[in-house]
């Protein structure tokens, strides 16, 4: 369970990642690096970023291998 979590919690991140670099270089907009979308933003003592940001990728995590199995089933 634990381990299922990191893997979905990574997998998330890495599409929000995609997403927000194809998105930010677009619009010229300052990029966050691959470590800020998984723990929040640098310098921040906020405890919503760091478990928000996880949730967050969890969510994108799950959805992301649904659609990814409901096209391959």
């Amino acid at each position: 369970m634990i381990i299922g979590g990191i893997i979905i919690n990574y997998i998330g991140a890495t599409v929000r990642w995609i997403y927000g670099a194809i998105w930010r270089t677009l619009f010229n907009k300052p990029k966050f690096t691959f470590n800020e979308y998984i723990h929040g933003p640098k310098n921040s003592d906020d405890y919503f970023d760091e478990m928000g940001h996880q949730f967050n990728n969890k969510i994108i995590g799950v959805i992301f291998i649904g659609i990814l199995f409901s096209l391959l089933v």
